[in-house]
């Protein structure tokens, strides 16, 4: 079968866009602090994330907010081979 969908390398992610990822929830009850920022993680380059962060925090969202499984945003991050300047953001947004 053949793909019907391109994948899209170096986006333009505009502002709206970014805060788009502020209205995602969780449908799994899980906490929607960490949901969201996982899923902005997900799919943003580490320039938006960090963009997305500024606005994550003026929501006072925690930064630090955990999983189903107990674990941070930041400690997945961690365990990624290309994840060190997203876990740098989210230091620097106060994760810890």
């Amino acid at each position: 079968m053949k793909k019907d969908k391109q994948k899209v390398l170096d986006e333009v992610w505009t502002e709206d866009h970014v805060k788009s990822f502020l209205e995602v929830r969780p449908h799994d009850g899980g906490d929607a602090d960490f949901h969201m920022l996982l899923k902005a993680y997900q799919s943003m380059r580490a320039s938006d994330f960090e963009l997305f962060l500024s606005f994550y925090r003026q929501q006072d969202r925690n930064v630090n907010a955990r999983g189903l499984d107990g674990r941070s945003v930041l400690d997945i991050v961690s365990e990624h081979r290309h994840g060190a300047d997203y876990a740098a953001v989210l230091e620097a947004a106060g994760a810890a």
